[in-house]
């Protein structure tokens, strides 16, 4: 005698354990590639290290790199571009004290353009996570930051990207508000390979009138000794040997501390 019974048991074991695989196999794409949705991409987490060097010696291995890596293709012809950063803080200095103590985890907002140009303007999430760092971000509409900027909270819609529109609940919740503008020029070179970047910054300084964030003549004040400057290496996995060997030195300092801490020092501490 046919039994439906025991042919609806054992059509539902299939169905449980071929959705049991689906859920498996979709969670393994999450890790991987994002939800299956394609609803949010799993962060990618890299590899910082910065380093204080005498001018002399930052030369000498930007030479090495140079015969090594690509230019950053951003670069045009000059080979370099100058970087302004707008960072926020709390009224309590929140995230200034988070980098002067090590916080892990910690979390800071900038906005970013670059050579003083109104045409690219982002919004940058900086978080770092047991010592790995994480970097989010989406453009700002000018009007938006010139409201940031004249002191103003901003509105936003259902269409502001998610980034922003959490920059804006913090101004509104922790009071999180434009506390100094970070300038430098910056010479990058890429590695394709673990996503190496190694760039060279010069001429550090700040400037705590951030009405002047698209002035090209806006008055800086200098942040390192004269002749000192900074090199940064950025990775994901791995470092190739043959970089890491052609950055070698003794005379490169490691720093724990941000440019946005060593320029906001001075301000809250009146020295460089």
């Amino acid at each position: 005698m046919f039994n439906y019974l025991n042919v609806i048991s054992i059509f539902y074991k299939k169905f449980v354990y071929t959705k049991k695989i689906f859920l498996y196999n979709s969670y393994k794409s999450y890790r991987l590639f994002g939800n299956f949705w394609g609803l949010a991409i799993m962060p990618k987490f890299r590899h910082e290290f910065k380093y204080f060097s005498p001018e002399m010696v930052l030369s000498a291995i930007e030479q090495r790199i140079g015969a090594l890596l690509c230019l950053d293709k951003n670069t045009g012809e000059a080979g370099e571009y100058a970087i302004r950063s707008i960072y926020f803080d709390d009224i309590y200095d929140t995230c200034f004290l988070e980098n002067e103590n090590g916080t892990d985890p910690r979390e800071k907002f900038r906005i970013r353009i670059y050579n003083c140009s109104k045409e690219r303007i982002t919004l940058e999430l900086k978080q770092k996570i047991n010592g790995m760092c994480l970097k989010t971000s989406c453009p700002v509409p000018l009007k938006t930051l010139e409201q940031i900027m004249a002191g103003q909270i901003p509105d936003f819609t259902a269409e502001t990207p998610y980034l922003l529109k959490k920059l804006i609940s913090q101004m509104h919740f922790r009071a999180l508000r434009p506390v100094v503008i970070v300038a430098y020029e910056r010479v990058p070179f890429v590695y394709p390979d673990g996503n190496v970047r190694v760039t060279f910054d010069r001429n550090l300084r700040s400037s705590s009138n951030i009405e002047d964030f698209f002035n090209p003549q806006a008055a800086f004040r200098p942040v390192l000794p004269v002749g000192t400057n900074m090199m940064e290496v950025k990775f994901d996995e791995s470092l190739p040997d043959f970089i890491n060997e052609a950055c070698q030195t003794s005379l490169l300092q490691w720093t724990s501390f941000s440019k946005f801490y060593l320029c906001r020092k001075f301000d809250i501490h009146g020295m460089a």
